[in-house]
């Protein structure tokens, strides 16, 4: 369970002045609970560039050089924390990529067997750690590769929404960079996040990060479109200037014309109780 940032600007620019120092502040100060571990990726000419650590950001001074860097013009941050039972391990460090594709997740995708199942022997092949993220990883690099005929919006929204009747329960959001857009995947509308482990940690109710009192909120993103630069956010930031990305949908942002569009995903009817 973490927070995803993504980027697609007009010029490169250092994601921390590009969402504003305030904000990316904010952003990591959420490192108190997302504390397992880091990574950005970031579009090259030659394909994707990354940089991950199973540190907390606040402690790798490595974070704070690639943030005030101009690395690109489009890509993305994520904060982890890992899922029980998963290591925090350099392998297991999101976002992960494949050179040309790459994802960062928030949420928890069950059984993983069941997922791993779903992947050829050659994607199989590809994965190197223990998480249910780079499963999910690996299943839409090998379903976008299947659908060359397909514009790849289309592809990434028909992907998602086979997996959410798969997986009804599981928190799906994620970042997914390719060469022409950055895909904001809001899929979680039966998912529980981990509220009671949240509470825990804090002796007030007032003291929680803003959205991580209540699963809606923790799975909530929102995006921010100005002149120069879009962004897209979890929740534990202000919300001021942000409008909702639309629950079960894949927000697609053209990394060309920095053009938003929004795709429902198929949803599903499950038996679930009350977000807690």
């Amino acid at each position: 369970m973490c927070r995803l940032l993504g980027y697609v600007t007009g010029v490169p620019a250092p994601i921390s002045a590009s969402l504003g120092e305030g904000l990316f502040g904010q952003f990591t100060s959420l490192c108190t609970i997302h504390c397992d571990g880091w990574g950005m990726a970031w579009r090259r000419p030659d394909g994707i560039g990354i940089r991950t650590s199973p540190e907390s950001a606040l402690v790798d001074p490595a974070y704070a050089e690639l943030a005030h860097q101009p690395l690109s013009d489009a890509g993305m941050v994520h904060l982890r924390w890992a899922t029980d039972g998963l290591a925090v391990s350099p392998e297991n460090t999101h976002p992960f990529t494949d050179g040309r594709l790459a994802l960062a997740h928030n949420g928890s995708i069950a059984p993983i067997a069941e997922l791993e199942s779903l992947l050829t022997a050659e994607s199989l092949a590809a994965v190197r750690g223990t998480t249910d993220s780079e499963r999910y990883f690996r299943y839409l690099v090998q379903e976008i590769g299947a659908a060359a005929d397909e514009p790849e919006p289309e592809a990434v929204r028909r992907t998602i929404s086979a997996l959410h009747h798969r997986f009804p329960t599981s928190s799906l959001n994620a970042l997914l960079l390719s060469p022409s857009h950055l895909y904001a995947v809001h899929v979680n509308s039966a998912a529980t996040g981990p509220i009671r482990s949240v509470r825990a940690m804090y002796d007030s109710a007032d003291d929680i990060p803003l959205g991580h009192a209540d699963s809606s909120g923790y799975f909530a993103m929102a995006y921010r479109v100005r002149d120069e630069a879009v962004h897209v956010i979890s929740s534990g930031v202000s919300p001021a200037g942000w409008q909702p990305v639309p629950l079960d949908s894949v927000l697609a942002i053209d990394l060309g014309t920095r053009e938003v569009a929004v795709h429902a995903i198929s949803t599903v009817t499950t038996a679930a109780g009350p977000r807690a």
